[in-house]
């Protein structure tokens, strides 16, 4: 009767120990490790790898993209985009509905004033591995002219892309048209201000709130449909602070930076640190009991199993014994 006991004992220890860590479901910390990846400026979430951020450089030798397993700080995939020209300055990288990942093409690296700006869409890849993706391409302009920028988001209800240009004294949100056009110019209108001098900006995942960040700060506005109405500042790492992402469930905002071997600081989302634990003081959850479960959370659930497991065990030994 010693193997059936075996037996049992693996399974349950088994079943405990494989429970979902928090790293893997992309709220906390992480430090991007690939030394291809000197000025990561976008940071997008997958919807469909738990774990898996998108990031970029701002210039680069081709049109990469690299896939970031937030467990481990690893490339687990570069994905190269055909269809399109010579990237010239990508800034910013946004996850769209049906699992579409935007890319915007629309700095002003070396000052130059580009008459045109680009913006990229490309189905984010089933499986992660190194390979080529064909992407669209849209030509994007403003009507008041020439803009630097480096904040390109997508609703993640309606699928409409906006820019916020990259004022010192703040800019504005600009709308672009419900459907993006491959042929022709799309053209973008400004429609409401922004208070900050912004550098990246993403959607929360149910689109009602939009979080901006900027070198020093950034703001959190309820959406309102587009007419934003401020709601919070947001506290941020100190460097070059160029992208912010929400985590997948929404409970957490990324904030990356440039450089080599550059850091990504998970905090609690606007109007969540109530619910998901205090942070840190680099801005990791001390204590992420959020909606995703943390990784204390899944700890303590780990210890219990095992602890079953054993009393299991050594009720079933106990009973056989007395046989």
């Amino acid at each position: 009767m010693r193997r059936p006991l075996a037996i049992l004992a693996g399974v349950l220890l088994t079943g405990a120990l494989t429970l979902p860590a928090s790293a893997a479901d992309g709220n906390e910390d992480f430090t991007i490790k690939d030394p291809r990846i000197t000025e990561s400026s976008g940071l997008a979430a997958s919807r469909q790898h738990p774990g898996i951020y998108w990031t970029h450089n701002d210039q680069d030798k081709g049109a990469y993209l690299y896939a970031v397993d937030s467990s481990t700080g690893e490339t687990v995939a570069t994905i190269t985009m055909t269809g399109v020209g010579t990237p010239r300055d990508v800034e910013a990288i946004s996850m769209g509905p049906d699992n579409q990942l935007y890319v915007g093409d629309i700095g002003d690296n070396d000052g130059v004033q580009w008459p045109y700006v680009w913006v990229y869409r490309l189905p984010e890849p089933k499986t992660l591995k190194d390979q080529s993706v064909r992407a669209t391409q849209y030509v994007v302009k403003y009507t008041d002219g020439t803009r630097d920028a480096e904040s390109l988001v997508v609703h993640p209800k309606t699928g409409r892309v906006y820019i916020i240009d990259k004022q010192e004294d703040g800019g504005h949100l600009y709308e672009g048209p419900a459907e993006l056009s491959p042929s022709g110019t799309n053209v973008f209108k400004p429609v409401t201000p922004v208070g900050l001098w912004a550098t990246d900006a993403a959607f929360s995942p149910d689109g009602k709130t939009l979080a901006v960040r900027g070198y020093f700060g950034g703001l959190a506005y309820d959406w309102n449909g587009g007419k934003i109405k401020r709601l919070e500042r947001i506290s941020v790492p100190l460097g070059q602070g160029e992208s912010i992402s929400y985590s997948p469930d929404g409970s957490k905002i990324m904030l990356g930076s440039e450089g080599a071997g550059s850091a990504v600081v998970a905090k609690d989302a606007p109007g969540n640190s109530g619910s998901s634990g205090s942070s840190s003081g680099s801005g990791s959850s001390a204590s992420s009991d959020d909606g995703g479960g943390g990784r204390s959370g899944d700890i303590k659930v780990g210890a219990v199993a095992v602890v079953v497991a054993c009393v299991v065990v050594f009720g079933l030994r106990r009973l056989l014994r007395r046989r």
